[in-house]
């Protein structure tokens, strides 16, 4: 009898431990700036949340989707039933247009991670303060980064730039080393001195064939004179997605089940020098074909790839990981890629490895 209580004991002991999370809630995930003026600089918004769990709240880390997107937070642990935040700041300066962001906030919240947006149109600095501050060989642009933002894939986004010929002669401006997906139209096609043009932008996903993020560098050729440099260099941002909005119900009862029964992988104690090797087990518990749209990893230390990329129905796959501690000092390491697939509630899924180095 003693040994059974004791028994129930330790069960009751490990339930109540199990049960002891803290859990991260906010009050909003979008916030939209409305209209903003570059000339104004940086803009910012916090996003306040609140730990509802039973345990201490610790929130590891927030990411940003670009360098344009500064985020802040509480680092110290929030008690349960306290407050912490996220500070958001965004620098429009040179990227006037609509503009999306994401930020995903880490933490040892039941929910690992959550995803934060802010939104809004950045309006450009006015006349008199020039409003064709970038100079490409006598060639003035109003910016030189195109936000695509996100693109459904199968539809065509457009975006367009101004420029003005800032010489006392004509010029013929060209866009060269563009992808197969992107075309430039540039109206019209020879400036004159003093005279303004646009240049008409066409993304076309059907063509491409990435998923998620994408960045593509193109130039601007000034009367035939090619130069390859940061100078003359245009950067399109574009974020490939996939819309689930218009699925009727017989295909979202038919879609593919991204199930991972561990998101996070601890790699344990390591010594300099050595390589890790680890995976994560996918399964699809859904009727149609899960595919692996895409793996997007930035870590340098860290291998990914997938075992396969279409899994059907029932079976499972690996994310095998492939650690190389070489030139990494003493220290805790928390790492993290994001997977996209066509499972209309886990398009994007964000898995965590860790690790010690001693």
């Amino acid at each position: 009898m003693k040994k059974y209580s004791m028994l129930m004991f330790c069960f009751m002991v490990s339930v109540v431990a199990m049960s002891q999370k803290p859990l991260i809630t906010f009050e909003e995930k979008t916030y939209d700036f409305g209209k903003v003026n570059e000339e104004d600089g940086k803009i910012t918004h916090v996003f306040d949340f609140v730990n509802k769990g039973n345990a201490p709240l610790v929130v590891n880390r927030a990411q940003a989707q670009c360098g344009c997107t500064t985020p802040t937070w509480t680092k110290e642990p929030i008690e349960p039933g306290k407050k912490g935040s996220i500070t958001v700041t965004y620098n429009p300066q040179g990227r006037p247009g609509n503009f999306t962001k994401t930020i995903t906030v880490y933490s040892n919240s039941a929910d690992e991670q959550f995803v934060l947006t802010i939104h809004g149109e950045v309006i450009p600095k006015p006349t008199g303060d020039n409003p064709f501050p970038i100079n490409m060989g006598g060639l003035g642009l109003k910016a030189k980064v195109i936000q695509m933002n996100n693109v459904d894939k199968g539809k065509i986004q457009t975006r367009s730039i101004d420029i003005l010929n800032t010489t006392k002669n004509s010029i013929k401006p060209t866009i060269e080393n563009l992808p197969l997906y992107i075309s430039a139209t540039i109206s019209p096609e020879t400036l004159k001195p003093n005279e303004e043009a646009k240049i008409l932008f066409t993304f076309d996903s059907k063509k491409c064939t990435q998923w998620g993020p994408v960045s593509d560098e193109m130039y601007m050729v000034v009367n035939g004179n090619k130069k390859i440099s940061e100078e003359y260099k245009i950067l399109i941002v574009s974020n490939l997605t996939e819309d689930f909005s218009k699925l009727t119900l017989d295909q979202k009862r038919k879609s593919p089940i991204l199930e991972i029964t561990e998101r996070t992988l601890n790699l344990g104690v390591l010594n300099t020098g050595v390589k890790k090797n680890a995976k994560f087990k996918l399964n699809n518990k859904g009727q149609n074909s899960l595919e692996l749209r895409r793996i997007i990893n930035n870590n340098k230390e860290l291998v990914v790839k997938a075992q396969k990329n279409s899994i059907p129905s029932g079976k499972s796959t690996e994310i095998q990981i492939t650690l190389d501690t070489k030139n990494l000092v003493v220290g805790e390491y928390k790492k993290s890629f994001t997977i996209q697939t066509n499972d209309p509630e886990n398009s994007f899924m964000i898995l965590i490895v860790n690790w010690k180095i001693k």
